[in-house]
């Protein structure tokens, strides 16, 4: 019962924030267009880096989706050194995160966290840009089309509708069981791990710091599951430091996105990204340990997750215990649709969607590489580009696209390893 009191306080500590962050999400999502995003990062300049950075910090997408949507920025143009800056500044950060850790972790952490996400972005968009300076754009990772149509619904109403659906549903779906996860491991962590168990490396910073490193590099962790786990092994004794590295390096890095930037973009490229993040991480979790007070970082929820006496309570006001129920029930929802329910979508290339397409007509593709929404909508719209093809429909949990027209399968292979993916036709 302790170890349910504690996954549940941790959720609804966390819900009326994710709730809000969820919320701003599917704004920025339905109201803000992708050319708005594609149109100033370009120029190999520092203002490009810059502009990747901070276009990059509020959106809420993890190291899976931010992959391919960075690569879609590449080939529309975007320099290295902005797509590098995307791709360090986006994962560690979001709205919902944000909103996280200033619920978990106080307001301190909450501004660190995203400050050291943009200085980090612009030392390794800087550094690409300086290092391939010489370098000629190659058609092969650069295309520039005349224009992408925008595809969100037109008029306020469903727009709005489109942004509680990306918000609340599409989003929940993605980050759903990373969350959850999250949240096993900082209650388990909290409920078993003896008090003060780690205290013993917080006089050795540097050192519990790289071990930290060591174990988030090449483990897939978003970056609002990584917060509860963060939260779980400061209340163990782990320096404000060490844990700001885990929140930092844990959702800007894993095997699969390391292997999709030095396909993308060279070993070179990849070694600036990597070396950004490990050097910036580093950098604030000293600047966190050695040059900011201590009272900073007290957790606002350390006295109620402490709790001594096994057996009692742990309350949370109405406002956080409602929260915490409608995303139980969004959480439920999510899994329901991961397990059983058909997360296809269907895209025509001529936007008007036919009705007498005959199974004949379809090819089926294996996919391989797609872990949320945003994978799959890169591979619909890899697919739909390419010439003959009439229809698609998209399967994440199935790993699957169903493709009909008369395309070449080899121009299908293409386009869908082009977005970073493993494609075979069945």
């Amino acid at each position: 019962m302790y170890l349910i009191n504690i996954f549940w306080t941790m959720l609804c500590e966390m819900a009326p924030y994710l709730l809000l962050g969820f919320a701003i999400a599917g704004v920025l999502h339905a109201f803000v267009p992708a050319s708005v995003y594609r149109a100033h990062l370009a120029p190999r300049t520092m203002g490009s880096v810059v502009k990747a950075a901070l276009f990059g910090i509020p959106l809420p997408l993890c190291s899976c989706g931010v992959v391919p949507t960075a690569m879609g920025l590449r080939r529309e143009g975007a320099s290295k050194g902005a797509t590098v800056s995307f791709l360090i500044a986006t994962p560690q950060t979001g709205v919902d995160s944000i909103a996280a850790t200033y619920s978990m972790m106080g307001l301190p952490m909450a501004l660190l966290r995203p400050f050291a996400a943009l200085v980090t972005a612009l030392g390794g968009g800087w550094l690409a840009n300086r290092m391939t300076r010489g370098e000629a754009p190659g058609h092969e990772d650069v295309q520039t089309p005349e224009g992408m149509p925008d595809n969100r619904p037109r008029g306020f109403g469903a727009r709005a509708a489109a942004a509680l659906r990306y918000g609340f549903f599409s989003m929940m779906e993605d980050i759903g069981r990373w969350l959850l996860i999250g949240l096993v491991i900082a209650a388990l962590i909290t409920a078993f791990v003896p008090a003060d168990s780690l205290s013993a490396l917080s006089r050795l910073p540097l050192l519990s710091m790289l071990l930290v490193l060591a174990l988030s590099v090449p483990m897939y962790i978003c970056a609002t599951g990584s917060i509860p786990i963060a939260v779980a092994l400061m209340l163990k004794g782990l320096t404000p430091g060490a844990a700001l590295v885990l929140l930092m390096a844990g959702p800007a890095t894993n095997a699969a996105s390391l292997l999709v930037v030095h396909k993308a973009l060279g070993s070179s490229v990849q070694k600036f990204y990597v070396g950004a993040i490990l050097a910036g991480a580093m950098a604030f979790g000293l600047l966190a340990d050695y040059a900011m007070p201590a009272s900073w970082f007290r957790l606002p929820m350390a006295e109620t997750l402490s709790c001594h006496d096994p057996a009692a309570g742990m309350h949370s006001g109405v406002l956080a215990t409602a929260s915490g129920i409608v995303l139980s029930l969004l959480l439920v929802r999510a899994f329901v649709v991961r397990m059983f329910g058909h997360r296809g979508h269907s895209h025509c290339a001529d936007d008007s969607c036919k009705t007498d397409i005959k199974p004949t007509d379809m090819n089926v593709y294996k996919i391989e590489g797609m872990m949320c929404n945003h994978c799959r909508a890169h591979v619909e719209k890899a697919i739909a580009a390419v010439p003959g093809v009439e229809h698609v429909d998209v399967d994440l949990a199935a790993g699957t696209a169903k493709v009909n027209g008369e395309p070449m399968p080899a121009d299908v292979v293409a386009a869908v390893e082009a977005a970073g993916y493993t494609c075979t036709k069945i």
